[in-house]
């Protein structure tokens, strides 16, 4: 009876570490609402980006074929060329940051303890936030620039700068919110001492990570198509 009732308390001291360690340590898999919304936003970049570049692929090719056939230009083609690879550029920094795409040098990351990685992954995206919010107030200025000169571009069109440019900050205050909005979870996450589920938030992504996204989106092609895998 002693025997019996001395295992059943040490069943429930291990059993109530065991949900102190899973609420402290072990990594929470996100809300789905959050995850829906994360995917969402991602899903109107990548076709925003995408739309882009499809775009300026139609006006070189209209471009190309009304010099050959018609020796007539539009004039216009390199200065949306450049305009779009300036906001192409501005979408593409928060869609590499939300989906960890970002290039950090990690070679020696790994032989850290999980709370010196942590500390190093804390560190990343609090700096990535700081260097987004730097850029916006850096574009603020020039934007307002734009605006007192009321500057065009030096091209036959005379775009007026402010333009392009109001789209070209509005994709950098993007990121920096972004970027300010995970630095403020990790933050969050880091007090209360959630070590697992900031390194599994924020942790550089491994090669295993990015082949087994590259499996898991050509197995979703190949279901969209008919294709058996």
């Amino acid at each position: 009876m002693e025997s019996h009732r001395r295992t059943g308390a040490g069943a429930e001291v291990n059993h109530g570490a065991s949900l102190v360690e899973q609420e402290e340590g072990a990594p929470r898999a996100s809300s789905p609402a959050a995850a829906g919304v994360k995917e969402h936003i991602e899903t109107v970049l990548a076709w925003l980006f995408g739309g882009i570049f499809i775009a300026l692929a139609l006006v070189v090719t209209v471009e190309t074929i009304s010099r050959k056939v018609f020796n007539v230009s539009l004039q216009g083609a390199d200065e949306l060329g450049g305009y779009a690879l300036a906001v192409g550029s501005t979408i593409a920094f928060s869609l590499a940051l939300m989906g960890r795409n970002h290039i950090r040098v990690d070679v020696f990351h790994g032989m850290f303890p999980p709370r010196a990685q942590a500390f190093l992954n804390w560190i990343s995206i609090v700096s990535m936030a700081a260097f987004g919010a730097f850029v916006a107030w850096v574009a603020t200025k020039v934007v307002a620039d734009t605006l007192e000169y009321g500057s065009t571009a030096q091209t036959p069109w005379a775009t007026p700068l402010i333009w392009p440019q109001s789209v070209w900050y509005a994709g950098l205050v993007i990121f920096a919110l972004v970027a300010t909005g995970y630095a403020l979870r990790a933050t969050l996450l880091l007090a209360r001492g959630r070590i697992a589920t900031l390194n599994t938030d924020f942790h550089p992504k491994s090669a295993k990570e990015e082949l087994k996204e590259e499996l898991d989106d050509l197995a979703s092609r190949q279901a969209a198509e008919g294709v058996k895998p």
